[in-house]
């Protein structure tokens, strides 16, 4: 059985946690099918718009525990290179040429916040829980930190990852976790409606433009992010969407994206 479905329509590629039966908890293996997924799509030509899902009650409740028990008995080398397989997950969404929208309909603890943590937009609902709960454990949250921090800021993230309290839907939208909350109801329909505005409406190229600055400009210093920031700005006037969304506006036609 695929632990990782992947599936397309309408412009939009679904990408599906497939291990109810573990809370679609986070095993190498699972790792491997999500970084395989991520790429297929990222190169598919007929999807514009990624969206993050799960089968199950659960989003994704984190590391699987049985499994880091085994990495016990690993050596620190391969303990560091097991810990690289999920950097370049995280890393590998956080960087997409496409726009990830993680639809979380059950609880995301752990890595499974860290998940969602870096897709670009989040939609939850209400009873979801979200929290990092390593410290409880006598583990970390150590690459999550990193893209957490960027998302809610510094105090917001100490909050979540010293505590390891778990928030509900309003509270983590609250602190910026969560992008939109949505019943249970009508969570696909939502999401559905959301990625097609952004798909008929954007030009892919200027969104995929934009998400990298996003992610280039934090680390910057002011002086090279201007800088930065003017030689994006020129080369996207070269683009054939930038010519052809300014030659629509001025015609008043409407662009088909």
């Amino acid at each position: 059985m695929s632990l990782v479905l992947y599936s397309k329509n309408d412009r939009i590629g679904y990408i599906t946690l497939n291990r109810p039966d573990k809370r679609n908890a986070l095993s190498h293996e699972l790792v491997a099918e999500l970084k395989s997924a991520f790429a297929q799509a990222e190169a598919d030509d007929d999807v514009k718009v990624i969206v993050l899902k799960a089968n199950g009650d659960a989003f994704c409740a984190g590391a699987d525990l049985a499994y880091l028990q085994q990495l016990q008995h690993f050596s620190f080398e391969e303990n560091k290179a097991d810990s690289h397989h999920l950097r370049e997950l995280f890393l590998q969404i956080y960087q997409l040429k496409k726009v990830v929208i993680a639809q979380v309909q059950g609880h995301a603890l752990a890595g499974g916040c860290g998940l969602a943590t870096v897709c670009d937009f989040v939609f939850a609902v209400p009873e979801a829980k979200f929290g990092y709960t390593e410290v409880r454990i006598g583990f970390i949250p150590a690459m999550v930190l990193i893209f957490l921090i960027r998302k809610i800021g510094e105090q917001k993230a100490r909050q979540l990852l010293l505590t390891a309290d778990l928030i509900q839907g309003a509270a983590a939208k609250e602190m910026g976790l969560v992008s939109t909350l949505v019943e249970k109801e009508a969570l696909d329909q939502t999401v559905n409606e959301f990625a097609n505005k952004l798909i008929v409406s954007n030009s892919g190229r200027s969104m995929q433009i934009t998400k990298q600055m996003i992610g280039e400009v934090q680390s910057m210093s002011l002086q090279d992010a201007l800088n930065y920031a003017a030689t994006m700005n020129a080369h996207a006037r070269a683009t054939d969407d930038c010519k052809n969304g300014i030659a629509a506006f001025l015609e008043k036609r409407e662009l088909k994206w």
